[in-house]
């Protein structure tokens, strides 16, 4: 079993909308155009439509701030896709975390 799907929970990578700086990010809809251009990478055989995300790369909000929420599951799905994800984050110079939550609440 990979490491990111080990005892019942999966790990997500988050990038927060803001700098290390502690500027925020703009533009205000970063997160939803970056969430956007990964809507493609889905679970084999799920559904969707042209104007839903994938589940594996969600924008919400944590804390007051725009973040995107990458499941660790992208990384074995589409390598390329994840360095993309990661470069972003590293290239703006925004703050990332990880953090795990039950399987039972990922998708897939």
């Amino acid at each position: 079993m990979p490491e990111d799907q080990q005892q019942g929970v999966v790990k997500q990578f988050i990038i927060h909308g803001v700098t290390r700086s502690g500027q925020r990010f703009r533009p205000s809809d970063w997160a939803e155009r970056l969430a956007g251009v990964m809507s493609p990478f889905r679970p084999g055989g799920s559904g969707g439509g042209p104007l839903s995300y994938s589940p594996y790369v969600v924008p919400t909000v944590v804390e007051g701030l725009r973040c995107v929420v990458v499941d660790h599951r992208l990384r074995q799905l589409e390598p390329l896709a994840w360095n993309f994800v990661e470069e972003f984050a590293r290239d703006n110079d925004l703050r990332t975390s990880e953090r795990e939550i039950p399987s039972r609440m990922r998708p897939g």
